[in-house]
C-alpha cells in the first residue's frame, strides 16, 4: 500500500430496488456492493429519502464511532444532500438509507456474507488509519 488507501466503487447493475457494483481497494478487487436506487443525483436527479444512492464523485472516508451501530465504522464525508453515510454490513436495499453495503456474493438486489466481508474491510482501514494514511472513495 502507498501513502493513502484508495477505495473505488464501480456501479454496474441497476434495478428499481437497488444498485450493485464492485469495490476495489488500491486497484485490487475486494467485494461486491449494494446501494439504494441510482437516481443520478449528480446529474440533477431527485433524492427520495431512504431510497437513493449517493452521487458519483470522490469522497474522504474517516473511521469514527457510530451511535447507531455502537462501534467504529467507516463514514463517507461531505456527501451532497446526505448525512451519516457509512459503509456497513447488510444484504438488501431495506438495510440501507443511502449507505453502501458490502458482501462477497451477489444476486439480484442482494449481497451476501456481508459481516465477514465488512470485518475484512474494517481491518484494512484500521491499519491505514493507524499509519495515518488518508482513505478516499471514488464512485463511478
Amino acid at each position: 500500500m502507498g501513502d493513502k488507501v484508495k477505495l473505488k466503487l464501480t456501479r454496474d447493475v441497476f434495478t428499481d430496488l437497488s444498485t450493485t457494483g464492485k469495490l476495489t481497494v488500491d486497484d485490487e478487487y475486494f467485494s461486491f456492493t449494494l446501494e439504494d436506487t441510482d437516481r443520478k443525483m449528480e446529474a440533477g436527479g431527485e433524492k427520495v429519502y431512504g431510497k437513493t444512492c449517493i452521487p458519483r464523485g470522490t469522497y474522504d472516508v474517516v473511521l469514527n464511532f457510530s451511535n447507531r451501530y455502537q462501534k467504529v465504522m467507516p463514514q463517507v464525508m461531505d456527501v451532497p444532500g446526505f448525512e451519516g453515510i457509512r459503509i456497513h454490513p447488510g444484504n438488501a436495499a431495506k438495510d440501507t438509507d443511502g449507505c453502501i453495503l458490502i458482501g462477497s456474493t451477489r444476486s439480484t438486489d442482494f449481497v451476501g456474507n456481508s459481516v465477514v466481508t465488512f470485518d475484512r474491510l474494517i481491518g484494512i482501514l484500521e491499519d491505514a488509519y493507524d499509519r495515518q494514511e488518508p482513505i478516499t472513495l471514488e464512485i463511478s
